[in-house]
């Protein structure tokens, strides 16, 4: 007699939705990164929309699905932007088509050519600064790890992301351009522009994100 086959495991559909957009935007931020936007007389690279995206998103999750949830989301994100990196770094050593448009020809390594240097510091910057939002975010919840139930969402995503963000510069601008160049102004500059979106974005984000969350959960399974 044949033992029946254990039941799939179960994953919410809010779960799935925002893992995999998740996992886009951990692809994408690098790729934005190489351009620098305005914002007033706010200077910053573009890759920070992406990057505070992933702080809103995973500050939902853990709103939505607890802290441990929120946590592995972030290590797994390093599977997509290790894969990603090394298909860049393949694509890069590769000989171009001569019928390739010439400008895209020298355009291309700069859009997504990356040095070691700053691989290793966006790999490191990503790890501790989203795992240090998640950590923030759940327990000023004051629900030891479990889903925060809705109390003050706005304050605790507004000082994860703040804390995060300014650990995120720090890691980032030093790994990459300590020894090679000032690198005081430049990360002054990136916190304040960090620090001012937090305060605007991020908390209506999250509010956005869990309600969007909820409603998908809301939703019956095909």
């Amino acid at each position: 007699m044949e033992t029946p086959a254990a039941p799939a495991p179960m994953i919410s559909l809010s779960l799935f939705v925002f893992s995999v957009l998740y996992g886009g935007m951990v692809c994408i931020a690098g790729v934005l990164g190489v351009k620098q936007v305005a914002l007033g007389p706010l200077a910053v690279e573009a890759g920070i929309f992406a990057f505070l995206l992933l702080v809103v998103m995973s500050s939902a999750i853990a709103e939505l699905h607890g802290q441990r949830t929120a946590t592995m989301l972030v290590r797994l994100g390093f599977v997509p932007l290790i894969v990603s990196a090394v298909l860049i770094q393949i694509v890069l050593l590769l000989p171009h088509d001569p019928g390739m448009y010439p400008p895209a020809i020298d355009a291309f390594p700069v859009v997504v050519g990356q040095s070691s240097r700053m691989m290793l510091a966006g790999l490191v910057s990503y790890g501790i600064s989203q795992t240090l939002n998640v950590l923030i975010f759940a327990k000023l919840s004051g629900a030891g790890g479990a889903t925060g139930g809705g109390r003050l969402m706005w304050l605790r995503g507004m000082i994860a992301s703040i804390v995060s963000q300014i650990v995120d510069t720090v890691l980032f601008i030093t790994i990459s351009f300590l020894g090679e160049r000032p690198i005081v102004g430049l990360m002054a500059g990136q916190m304040l522009t960090k620090v001012v979106l937090s305060i605007v974005l991020v908390p209506p984000a999250i509010y956005l994100f869990v309600a969007i969350g909820r409603r998908l959960d809301r939703t019956p399974a095909a």
